[in-house]
């Protein structure tokens, strides 16, 4: 099951609550979708939502008593092997085969390239950006106008007053860093901090989250070149590495973060997420010694290439270059 199956699924166990007479909620104050993320401090299982504490104020119930309802019936779903209730009510969702899930998923990414995480949330709106004269500002809403475009929205630019869009102004020319380096530089920090315009942007070093991000998708791509030398290729199967699959599954949330808040740099941080998540991983991509390619390498291989088409996708959105080679 995939993250998009269980977010169906949960929706689904919800309108069943609703129409069984559980839940009484107005059809029309009903989510249109459920998010599923990787559980939270506290959380167990392979992923949680918080949709019971979304609908405790239309059902006029205790968000608790909510998720218990919903623990019941998704206890029955195919494909669920455990639900918990933590905190005040959150679900926490364990798969029946978590290793299935991510086969699932991968699968996905590697269908969709980079089309993954695009939705409708902001279909047919149009979302005015006014933003000073200034360079940051007319970066962040270069990127904001490609990132809402994902969700299915229109950004339109323009200058002046009122403004609604003004990041902490960049202290000094970002030019002389370099395309990439200053898109980053502008980009990777929240609005209402300042950015640093240092050479620190132009070290490959593990220091610098660009070059990590960087340098993890060109080692994906090497990966793919390397693995077909040895005649083999990537093929989604079940796969250790939790915490890669739960950094891809959460990308189609940020992206509808990042557009509905106008804010780039929750990409740009997620994508080193995603990046701290698979480098230790690709290590194990490629066969050792006198070792065979198995069904293990081309699953390896297959989450590594999700990654890495993640890795390129946010990048391009943020207007930064994904070198093949590094």
């Amino acid at each position: 099951m995939t993250p998009v199956e269980l977010s169906r699924t949960v929706l689904h166990s919800v309108r069943a609550a609703v129409e069984g007479g559980e839940l009484c909620v107005e059809p029309g104050a009903l989510p249109e979708r459920v998010v599923v993320t990787e559980p939270g401090p506290g959380g167990c299982g392979d992923y949680a939502t918080n949709v019971a504490l979304q609908l405790a104020r239309v059902a006029r119930r205790r968000p608790a008593d909510l998720a218990e309802v919903l623990r019941r019936r998704l206890l029955e779903a195919d494909g669920i092997d455990d639900v918990v209730v933590t905190g005040p009510g959150f679900l926490n969702i364990t798969l029946a085969d978590s290793g299935e899930a991510a086969a699932g998923l991968v699968t996905e990414i590697l269908r969709l390239g980079s089309a993954y995480g695009h939705g409708d949330a902001l279909a047919g709106q149009v979302v005015p950006l006014r933003v000073p004269y200034e360079v940051r500002a007319e970066v962040v809403a270069d990127a904001v106008v490609r990132i809402v475009a994902t969700q299915g929205g229109r950004a339109e630019v323009g200058h002046g007053e009122p403004v609604n869009l003004r990041p902490v102004p960049a202290p000094e020319d970002p030019a002389p860093l370099g395309a990439d380096a200053a898109q980053w530089a502008l980009l990777h920090p929240a609005p209402h901090d300042r950015p640093r315009i240092t050479a620190d942007h132009l070290v490959q070093r593990e220091g610098n989250p660009l070059f990590r991000v960087r340098y993890a998708h060109a080692r994906t791509r090497a990966l793919t070149r390397n693995a077909a030398r040895l005649g083999f290729g990537a093929e989604p199967g079940p796969v250790d590495a939790r915490e890669v699959v739960a950094a891809l599954a959460d990308h189609p949330r940020i992206l509808t973060a990042a557009a509905t808040h106008r804010a780039p740099d929750r990409l740009a941080r997620h994508l080193v997420t995603v990046a701290d998540a698979v480098l230790p991983h690709l290590p194990t991509v490629l066969p050792r010694g006198e070792e065979k390619p198995s069904a293990a390498h081309r699953a390896r291989l297959a989450l590594a290439e999700a990654a890495g088409t993640v890795l390129a996708g946010g990048l391009s959105l943020l207007g930064i270059d994904a070198p093949e080679h590094l």
